[in-house]
């Protein structure tokens, strides 16, 4: 009995989820209170004049079905009866400014309700702006493991259509609370006027919320569907874009064609799930307010005797609630399709299952010795490791060689020293601070990382090799592209250094995108080089190039580098053999070589290959 009193209430709330318990999204009005507020004044004072309209339109009717002998209207307020009212004055005069007061209260509540529709269109782009900042606050704070899991179409679906939808939501939101304001007006006009009547309406229209109740639930259920439908169509566009090279390459248009299709399938038919729910909530409501409505009028003549001019002002009023509260109906419906939305929102921003990067506060200056990397296990998932029990030291100002099969765990190795990844187990110690202690800004800012997966930025070449170096001059940007033996082809191009290289730098070859991001470290000037497969994507002859602008550069600083060709690492004063995530052998080449271990075997291996080809 007790759930069913409560139900209408309940299912409110419910259905209106999308402000419950959620302060990740509330807190963030605080940066725009002020707008906020002005949105619920005007609103306010929007349905106080609608109060007045319909006071002063009693009065009017009153006055017209009287006639002259009609009693002055009178509020109790001297100066506002006297020169406001007139009630001193012939009954045309009274009713000449009733009309006055009632256009008057009508203009100043369309003006009220401009202003409040202004500022809170305001406030939701505010809310969509802060939302999409924090998100990307968010996403910066996490480690690179958090990427490696997620599907990074997921996230930009979150990022954009979520917000987007949360932002509706806002408006939504905001409509119900206005037009609540406004309904309660209306309300109240119509219990001074009858409360019988009122009272009959209530109880009607508190019947028509528990009979909607279970469509709304329906709503809110499905609208976790298309979220997740939206999720998996976004990562697989991304993927589709993202790999179309490797699409056409292997000649599976017909594969992605089945695949794309499948999942736009899928996100269509669950927005027709929710749509077919949520439409189906104001046709019923309509329909079922207006028999309350008749229902009312026929009841009124029939058992209640109230004066015409509070007759036809009730039922005015009451023509206003009905499609009022089918509004209300219909973005209550609404606002439970958001549901979904507000989960994936909530999910990527809340911190409490997060394991944030924590970074450090000591300042990186300057190496003055070397890296010592001690007795380090580290895996993706703690319980299979990639490294194991790594013990090595990275001296200042030499070169230091990885070397090993695919999977061997080079990369793996390289990644801990910026630390875009923490060990498992030991540490990792900069001139004897541990990594996890420095600020690792700092330490970055020294360093350069030219990886074997070459990221170009979809802008001018002269923006991607100044990337991270902003107060570059024209001469260091054309010194650094000599240097990576990238000037000659920027200049051929359309534009040279303004030319725009396209998403992820499609304009360019393999190896032109390895000589852009060389050209960048080398602007850089690092103290600590890490080249992971550097010159793989180049050709002999360029390969050749790079490698004497390498060494050059590589004088006077640190340098870990990862070889794929045992020739370019041969003048490293340290070479590190890893196989299994384990260190087999570690020294100078020659020296290693001498010993006819794993190094001599890769040595005999590439030479075999060589001679063949």
């Amino acid at each position: 009995m007790h759930s069913k009193i409560y139900q209408p209430l309940g299912n409110l709330f419910k259905a209106t989820k999308f402000w419950q318990n959620n302060y990740l999204v509330l807190r963030e009005f605080k940066y725009f209170r002020k707008i906020t507020v002005f949105a619920l004044v005007f609103s306010i004072l929007a349905a106080a004049f609608e109060g007045f309209s319909i006071g002063f339109l009693l009065t009017f009717l009153q006055s017209m079905t009287a006639g002259a002998d009609a009693e002055p209207i009178q509020t109790g307020v001297a100066w506002f009866d006297i020169w406001i009212l007139g009630i001193k004055t012939s009954a045309t005069s009274r009713l000449y400014r009733i009309s006055i007061l009632i256009l008057l209260s009508t203009w100043l509540r369309s003006a009220f309700n401009y202003f409040s529709s202004i500022y809170t269109e305001s406030a939701q782009l505010h809310l969509a702006d802060r939302l999409r900042k924090r998100m990307f606050e968010h996403l910066q704070a996490l480690p690179l493991s958090y990427f490696v899991k997620t599907r990074s179409g997921e996230l930009i679906n979150t990022i954009t259509t979520e917000i987007e939808r949360l932002k509706q939501g806002f408006g939504g939101a905001a409509f119900v609370i206005t037009r609540g304001m406004a309904v309660t007006v209306y309300f109240l006009s119509m219990f001074v006027i009858s409360w019988e009547l009122s009272l009959i309406s209530v109880l009607l229209f508190i019947l028509l919320g528990v009979g909607l109740s279970t469509l709304n639930a329906r709503v809110r259920e499905s609208s976790f569907g298309i979220s997740n439908a939206n999720g998996l169509f976004h990562s697989t566009a991304t993927e589709f874009i993202n790999g179309i090279r490797t699409v056409h390459a292997s000649g599976t248009q017909d594969f992605e064609r089945q695949r794309f299709y499948k999942v736009s399938s899928n996100l269509l038919n669950a927005s027709v799930k929710v749509a077919r729910a949520w439409t189906l909530v104001k046709p019923i409501a309509e329909a079922i307010a207006t028999t309350v409505l008749i229902g009312l009028i026929i009841l009124s003549f029939a058992k209640f005797t109230l004066p015409v001019a509070s007759l036809l002002t009730f039922f005015f009023v009451l023509i206003r609630v009905v499609p009022a509260i089918q509004d209300i109906n219909g973005t209550i419906a609404f606002l439970s399709t958001l549901n979904g939305s507000l989960d994936n929102v909530k999910n990527l921003l809340e911190s409490n299952h997060q394991a944030y990067f924590q970074n450090g506060s000591v300042e990186f200056k300057q190496l003055q010795r070397s890296i010592d990397i001690v007795s380090v296990d580290f895996g993706y998932e703690p319980t299979d490791l990639v490294l194991h029990n790594i013990t090595l030291t990275i001296e200042k100002g030499k070169t230091t060689a990885l070397v090993g099969a695919s999977g061997a765990g080079k990369t793996t190795l390289a990644d801990l020293i910026p630390r875009f990844y923490d060990p498992t187990q030991g540490h990792i110690y900069v001139d004897g601070v541990d990594l996890k202690e420095l600020d690792i800004y700092s330490l970055r800012k020294n360093m350069a990382v030219v990886s074997q997966d070459t990221f170009i930025f979809n802008t001018s070449v002269w923006n991607n090799i100044a990337y991270g170096t902003l107060n570059a001059t024209e001469a260091e940007i054309r010194e650094a592209a000599r240097l990576a033996n990238a000037l000659d082809f920027i200049e051929d191009m359309p534009q040279g250094f303004d030319t725009q290289l396209g998403d992820r730098g499609v304009r360019l070859s393999g190896g032109q995108r390895q000589r852009i991001a060389i050209a960048r470290a080398l602007l850089r000037d690092p103290q600590i080089l890490i080249l992971d497969e550097a010159t793989s994507a180049l050709d002999s002859v360029s390969e050749r190039l790079i490698q004497e602008s390498l060494e050059k550069l590589s004088v006077g600083r640190t340098v870990i580098a990862i070889a794929h060709r045992l020739s370019t690492i041969a003048k490293a004063d340290k070479v590190v053999v890893l196989e299994g995530g384990y260190i087999v052998e570690q020294g100078k080449y020659q020296d290693l070589l001498q010993q006819r271990g794993k190094l001599w075997k890769y040595h005999q291996m590439q030479n075999e290959v060589g001679q063949a080809s």
